[in-house]
């Protein structure tokens, strides 16, 4: 049983470790998810940009909120409460943030699975997921905030950040002496 562990653990090195311009394998009967632009196609990768496209998100709502606000005041459906749709932006925040935990867990743990230092490429991921939102100084405040309310996490991001984990924890467990 060990032996397999291992074998396992190193499976998950290897997929943790996989070049950014690598084909990623799709687990079989898995549907393919697509691979957001520019976003690394190793789990590591993606999962560090994706943290760092959805801090961008974050840090822009204090900004934008005043225009979202007018937006939603002034283009009305008929019998929808204003704060009916001003929650929808409340509960995206909620989940943006238990999504931000998510991909920390899995950061972290592929981190300390991983036999080879992964901060700096971690790092690098998060900084060109942030860049999603490089362009926002040069919008109107209004195209800011229409960008901001139809942007959303790219579905990739989640279960990425789930396996991630799951196989970081594998790994850890193979390692580990104490593990049955």
């Amino acid at each position: 049983m060990p032996a397999l562990l291992i074998a396992l653990a190193l499976l998950a090195v290897d997929q943790a470790a996989e070049p950014a311009d690598a084909t990623p394998a799709t687990p079989a009967g898995a549907e393919e998810l697509p691979w957001p632009v520019g976003a690394p196609q190793d789990d590591y990768g993606l999962v560090s940009w994706c943290h760092g496209a959805l801090t961008g998100y974050l840090d822009l709502h204090d900004q934008v909120m005043p225009e979202v606000t007018r937006i939603e005041s002034t283009y009305r459906p008929p019998n929808r409460p204003l704060a009916e749709d001003l929650k929808v932006y409340a509960d995206m925040q909620k989940q943006s943030r238990k999504d931000l935990k998510a991909f920390e867990r899995a950061i972290e743990a592929a981190e300390k699975a991983s036999i080879r230092p992964l901060g700096p490429i971690g790092a690098a991921a998060i900084k060109k997921g942030q860049a999603v939102w490089a362009g926002a100084p040069n919008l109107t405040k209004a195209r800011l905030a229409q960008e901001w309310m139809s942007w959303s996490l790219p579905v990739r991001c989640g279960p990425t950040a789930e396996r991630l984990e799951k196989n970081a924890k594998l790994l850890g467990a193979a390692f580990d002496p104490t593990a049955g």
